[in-house]
């Protein structure tokens, strides 16, 4: 049986991809919802209808949206102001719209590894620019060695455009030092300011680029080319969703989020691990990271607060923590510093999640969790008797 593709509907439905890329919606379908109900709304007051040619764009939230568009311009447009963007200094690759790439798939050495030659202060200021780059925080050694390998630098000057919207992805950036404007359909949406990365969008899912970059000053970037960002970046995340997607459904605390929610935590998750009776975390320090126990048991430690001139001041254990349990949230969902130690008991793997990562994703497991420092409280009381060690 044949199936034949509607005219239009490639087109159509790469506008609405853009823009879910774009906008990071948290309901996908609330959000198809409004794109093609205004899309109509704007195809009716412009005249066109069913046959008609698919519309420029239309208005989301403020900001004009990328809609379908077959490449050429409707007549009308002849005598309109309209200017291109300057021509970039940064060559381009040819289409990859309809380019196959099946990240499941195991055949990760069948292309050549990219090196690119670098001098020891090159590679120190590549190493320092890429230390919080989330996308590389789930590699290991051998992989983060490889990126590293494969990346080239590039100078920019004011007004060059790193990559334009509505172009076909060829690498992902990480910014070294310099400021860069976002902008969308000609409009300043954001800003880069000496750190951050970009362009990964574009590879991850295949679609063209959401957003142009524009460099306002002089500045540095270190590239890595589309072959080498899919073959390790994009596999190694699929790998971990399937490693981890199951466990994840198996957390407690996380059983609340929607299934799309805890797709995004994988997504962001790192992985530590520890010796037996190494310190993972260590009361009155100042918290970074959010813990979820894999494998092994890990014992919590506290100090009283309110003997702290004591001589006798010894740690005591207040609690452990086994699979699928959790630790180290407590100083983020409260502000304050770490209110326990935390010790490995034998060795212990643990997924991680950063401070910004948890806010962004975990904001509906918050109260759960203050729910849990009222427990909490009570063991103090029971341990110390007071329970000013939280509130303090």
């Amino acid at each position: 049986m044949s199936i034949e593709i509607p005219v239009g509907l490639t087109e159509l439905l790469q506008g609405y991809t853009v823009e879910v890329l774009r906008q990071r919606p948290s309901d996908l379908v609330d959000f198809a919802v409004q794109y093609f109900t205004r899309l109509r709304d704007t195809r009716s007051q412009d005249g066109s209808g069913v046959g008609g040619k698919p519309g420029k764009g239309v208005m989301f939230d403020g900001e004009p949206m990328q809609t379908e568009s077959n490449g050429e311009d409707d007549d009308d447009d002849e005598d309109s102001d309209f200017e291109p963007p300057p021509p970039s200094r940064f060559n381009r690759r040819v289409s990859v719209c309809a380019e196959a790439f099946n990240p499941d798939d195991d055949d990760e050495d069948t292309e050549p590894r990219v090196v690119h030659p670098k001098t020891d202060e090159q590679r120190c200021r590549l190493q320092e620019a890429c230390r919080d780059i989330l996308l590389f925080k789930t590699l290991d050694q051998e992989q983060f060695s490889q990126v590293l390998d494969a990346m080239f630098e590039l100078k920019v000057q004011p007004e060059d455009h790193v990559i334009d919207q509505g172009a076909d992805g060829d690498n992902f950036y990480v910014i070294e030092r310099g400021v860069f404007d976002i902008k969308v359909s000609g409009k300043c949406v954001g800003q880069y300011n000496n750190k951050g990365s970009f362009g990964e969008l574009a590879l991850m899912y295949n679609t063209p680029r959401a957003a142009t970059i524009v460099a306002t000053e002089e500045g540095s970037l270190w590239a890595l080319d589309r072959a080498t960002f899919r073959r390790l970046i994009v596999k190694n995340n699929a790998k971990k969703r399937r490693m981890y997607e199951t466990f994840i459904e198996s957390v407690p605390l996380l059983k609340s989020l929607e299934a799309t929610e805890r797709m995004k935590i994988v997504d962001v998750l790192g992985m530590k691990q520890f010796l037996d009776g190494e310190r993972m975390i260590t009361q009155g320090d100042k918290a970074d990271c959010f813990y979820i126990v894999e494998s092994g048991e890990v014992k919590i430690m506290m100090k009283s607060k309110t003997k702290a001139d004591h001589a006798d001041n010894a740690e005591v254990e207040i609690a452990r923590c086994s699979r699928g349990q959790y630790f180290g949230e407590l100083a983020l969902v409260t502000n304050k510093p770490r209110a326990a130690s935390a010790y490995a008991v034998g060795d212990v793997k643990c997924l991680v999640i950063d401070v910004q990562a948890f806010e962004r994703l975990l904001g509906s497991c918050k109260e759960i969790m203050k729910r849990n420092i009222a427990h909490y409280e009570e063991q103090l009381v029971a341990l110390f008797g007071s329970s000013m060690d939280l509130r303090d």
